[in-house]
């Protein structure tokens, strides 16, 4: 019998799992903003009082971050109803009143009442967010349907890996590929450049895409890009931030 594909049932369960739940909640009380994410918000979210929206907020580690940088109008969603119900203890606990909390899926909005026509002038999707959505076309639909509930000028950052960004990860690239023409690649996985692992964090799908892929993307879906860099260039983050995440690359798009 095949191996069953993974799909958005089972990141919502690997998220909602005890181990996951403990590890981003521990994150969102003890780790806060990276330094990286406060320097980029501050650059392209210049107006605190903007109606911003952060998708998969998870336990509300940049939640939080966000409002004590002074931001006063944050409504952030998950998919993971265990992960929302952590974010909302901690805003409840710090007196997070400018916080509007919300279960609901990226990649069809309209299904959240209090999504389906609110506009927002600005959005995010950090620690890698997007790219644990499973299949391109979803992805898709998740920019499509951030890009429909922010105004015209909104920027939009998010964070990826990048297939290409060292030698190590080409050459461990070039073996991933090797696997997919013989096909002996995992069968749960969905396309190439798909993971699949499970760490401390619990069991976790990861799809890594090259920097072509994401272009390509944005540009199908209605945002323009405005600007990417490697976490690395943009600050030298604390031990803790990099034992709690690899190297990544930030995204800004806009919507024209």
């Amino acid at each position: 019998m095949d191996a069953q594909k993974i799909t958005a049932a089972t990141v919502r369960a690997d998220f909602n799992d005890s181990v996951a739940v403990a590890h981003y909640a521990r994150a969102a009380h003890f780790l806060g903003l990276w330094e990286s994410e406060r320097i980029l918000i501050e650059r392209f979210f210049p107006d605190k009082a903007a109606p911003l929206l952060e998708a998969g907020c998870g336990a509300g580690r940049a939640t939080l971050g966000l409002w004590q940088l002074g931001f006063t109008q944050i409504t952030a969603f998950d998919f993971a109803e265990e992960l929302v119900e952590q974010a909302g203890y901690l805003a409840a606990e710090r007196g997070a009143t400018a916080i509007t909390l919300l279960v609901a899926d990226a990649t069809d909005l309209k299904k959240s009442h209090p999504l389906r026509d609110t506009v927002f002038f600005g959005a995010l999707f950090f620690f890698n967010g997007l790219m644990q959505i499973p299949g391109r076309e979803h992805r898709r639909a998740a920019l499509r349907e951030l890009h429909r509930v922010c105004a015209l000028g909104a920027p939009f950052l998010f964070t990826t890996h990048d297939r290409d960004a060292s030698p190590t990860e080409r050459v461990l690239w070039r073996l991933e590929t090797e696997r997919w023409v013989h096909a002996v690649q995992d069968p749960r996985l969905v396309e190439f450049g798909d993971r699949y692992f499970e760490d401390e964090a619990g069991r976790t799908f990861m799809h890594l895409p090259d920097r072509a892929e994401i272009l390509a993307d944005l540009a199908a879906t209605g945002w323009t890009h405005e600007y990417d860099a490697m976490r690395t260039e943009l600050a030298r983050e604390s031990r803790a931030v990099r034992d709690f995440s690899d190297e990544c690359r930030f995204w800004v798009a806009r919507k024209h």
